[in-house]
């Protein structure tokens, strides 16, 4: 599990930013608040939850670590998933 990442920001787009980590780029799926935060070239700390699936793996970030168990929480109700 990727719980939490600290990184620079390289790229922000609709949904999602890419931060780099040690020379790699991690694409993580960002709420609208916290993405609108970010800005290219600074630094950026996000509490994050690793969803694992046979032909996917997706990092979703969060602010703290109380809006990722929100949404681990979430995740359990049957018709919601990660995207919603």
């Amino acid at each position: 599990m990727i719980a939490s990442i600290n990184g620079r920001v390289q790229t922000v787009s609709v949904g999602s930013a890419v931060i780099e980590i040690g020379g790699v780029g991690l694409q993580v799926f960002i709420p609208a608040p916290v993405l609108d935060k970010l800005q290219v070239g600074e630094l950026a700390v996000l509490q994050t939850h690793l969803v694992v699936r046979e032909d996917s793996l997706t990092l979703y970030g969060f602010e703290t670590g109380e809006a990722r168990e929100t949404f681990v929480l979430l995740l359990g109700v049957n018709g919601i998933g990660p995207r919603l």
